[in-house]
């Protein structure tokens, strides 16, 4: 249940104002209102987690040195896959995305600017996770894949739904957003290259698991300077720092398209995920 702002501020300044009928000494205020003082400190503290929310804002309107990327009307700034039929859409002034474009080619959605080094915020949430995932990996922190006493990786089946964040417009340079007990935030395309170094797989591989349940709101915030990026997601830094090795100076940001269909059902993690607040902040070089 969220905290009611107003209603709190509203009370905090009626007992404010009770507060001036009581004389200020020890014996009078302190031991004979001490329940009337608890509830004070409860009503500041409650004002105080309530406040971070309210300061936020109206969905889709940018923060200072931010621009909004996605007004919450229309795909405009955007590049909607050529013949997708309607499967990229506008709802409720979210992006909302069922996995089913029917475009030929590249079904993601990317900007229409291209971007160098920036900080790039997005809300987004899964909404359903229809797919169960039989290969679902133990992941190690260095990004390898944990085995059983016979050296055969040890795999799960989870209910799983995937996406991602697309940097710079290349696939490989991809936040990954799912349900894989790892979390979000990782760079799928650096940890399972076994060309790269040790540090950059490592470095590509979550540090902790910050998402929320499916279904709720989560944030990103990624800052990406030339070849190292940074991500927080849900105000926990889940990559921090890591190298990402020959990604473009220079492109687009995309929301990934994921998941198919044959005979009618799934057979690879949908994207079936909602997107807002899509801000961007450029940095200089």
């Amino acid at each position: 249940m969220g905290i009611d702002t107003a209603m709190v501020k509203r009370w905090v300044r009626r007992t404010a104002r009770r507060l001036k009928h009581f004389a200020f000494s020890k014996s009078t205020v302190v031991m004979k209102n001490r329940r009337f003082f608890l509830m004070l400190l409860l009503a500041g503290s409650l004002l105080g987690l309530a406040t971070p929310i309210a300061m936020r804002g109206a969905d889709n309107e940018a923060p200072t040195g931010f621009v909004a990327l996605f007004n919450g009307k229309d795909f405009a700034g955007w590049k909607v896959p050529e013949g997708d039929g309607g499967h990229w859409k506008i709802v409720n002034g979210v992006i909302d995305y069922d996995a089913e474009s029917e475009a030929k080619g590249d079904k993601s959605l990317y900007t229409e600017r291209q971007f160098g080094d920036f900080v790039v915020q997005v809300d987004w949430r899964i909404k359903e996770t229809p797919y169960v995932n039989p290969n679902v990996p133990y992941i190690l922190p260095d990004g390898n894949h944990a085995k059983d006493i016979y050296g055969k990786e040890m795999r799960m089946s989870l209910p799983d739904s995937d996406s991602g964040i697309i940097l710079r417009g290349s696939g490989k340079s991809q936040i990954n957003i799912w349900c894989w007990p790892i979390g979000s935030g990782e760079m799928y395309g650096y940890r399972m290259d076994r060309k790269q170094p040790p540090e950059v797989r490592a470095g590509a591989t979550p540090r902790t698991q910050a998402d929320k349940p499916v279904g709720e709101w989560n944030h990103y915030e990624i800052t990406l300077r030339g070849d190292r990026v940074t991500v927080q997601l849900n105000g926990v830094k889940v990559i921090d720092n890591a190298q990402m090795p020959e990604i473009p100076p220079q492109g687009p940001i995309g929301l990934q398209h994921h998941g198919g269909k044959r005979d009618g059902k799934w057979n690879s993690p949908p994207a079936l995920l909602q997107f807002k607040n899509i801000y961007v902040k450029e940095l200089k070089p």
